[in-house]
């Protein structure tokens, strides 16, 4: 969090230098073309103006040059500003496969953030620098905004379903966190901090805290304490699918169709789990909304996931 006044806020990631040139080029382009249409309505106003009550102006012709210029310029500029900013939005939606994931979930009117090892922060973001960061997002009532203005990057928590964004940070250091959609009384007081460390800070950070058990241990134990063990067993003999290495993978559904199972797919099966069955199993689950929070549906997520990365429990 530098002091002083900047034009724009620091730039501390790997992508805020990419929006900033895009920023840039598209403030260039507007104030050229904005220069330059002021300045022919000024040319032409005073060099053709009617200058007595005789004066009959010459008629003109069209020039077919003149307008496929003006029509292939604009085009060509608007082609570049769209492929430019397409391909930057997908590369600041697209988490690199080895990013770091960090869970996150906004409440009126704060911002709970949980890591997989066990820390857990509010308002407060510690992440390591150089190293690529995940956020898997879901709130527990409105609509939030997830903004860090040094990172360029911006996300909305939508109720109903998760969303994820990710970044690397480039500069050790504090950055403003803020909420930035309106979420109630107190949304102005939804602020926090990320804080970039070193690798080396980081790590001690992480023993230093008081994390308790990991994110997955702790879902294991909601996993047990709401009975989910007794039908989703190791093997394929229980009533529901075993969860054994499912995650990221294609699962076939009653209707025919399949679907990748995901973040999304494993909280709407808790809270609905009638809406897309999978094929082959009987429609016995019976709903766990009101029963679990949002943090504890991703710590039971977290505890799938490990299914699939280390193998059964």
């Amino acid at each position: 969090m530098n002091e002083g006044f900047r034009l724009l806020p620091e730039q501390a990631s790997t992508m805020a230098g990419q929006v900033d040139m895009l920023y840039y080029f598209l403030i260039v382009v507007s104030i050229f073309f904005a220069t330059l249409i002021y300045s022919l309505i000024y040319l032409f106003a005073v060099r053709y103006r009617r200058r007595s009550e005789d004066d009959v102006p010459k008629e003109i012709k069209g020039l077919l040059k003149l307008e496929i210029a003006w029509s292939i310029i604009p085009l060509i500029l608007v082609m570049v500003v769209f492929v430019w900013g397409a391909t930057l939005y997908f590369d600041s939606y697209t988490p690199p496969a080895n990013a770091h994931e960090i869970y996150v979930v906004g409440k009126q009117w704060m911002w709970h953030i949980q890591h997989p090892s066990g820390q857990r922060e509010i308002n407060e973001l510690h992440v390591p620098v150089g190293e690529p960061i995940k956020l898997t997002m879901a709130t527990e009532d409105v609509i939030h905004s997830f903004y860090i203005p040094a990172f360029r990057i911006k996300k909305d928590v939508v109720p109903g379903r998760y969303s994820t964004m990710w970044f690397e940070a480039t500069k050790p250091g504090e950055y403003h966190l803020f909420c930035a959609e309106y979420c109630g009384t107190k949304h102005s007081q939804m602020i926090g901090k990320v804080v970039v460390m070193e690798q080396a800070d980081y790590q001690n950070w992480l023993s230093g805290g008081s994390a308790g058990e990991s994110l997955d241990v702790i879902g294991e134990k909601k996993f047990k304490q709401f009975a989910c063990h007794t039908c989703h067993k190791d093997k394929s003999d229980g009533r529901g699918p075993s969860l054994v290495g499912v995650f990221g993978e294609s699962v076939r559904l009653q209707d025919g169709s399949s679907v990748i199972v995901d973040e999304d797919y494993i909280r709407e099966s808790i809270l609905t789990p009638n809406a897309r069955m999978a094929e082959g199993y009987k429609p016995v689950m019976p709903t766990f909304k009101g029963q679990i929070s949002e943090v504890g549906l991703l710590q039971i997520t977290a505890y799938i996931k490990s299914l699939s990365n280390n193998g059964s429990k």
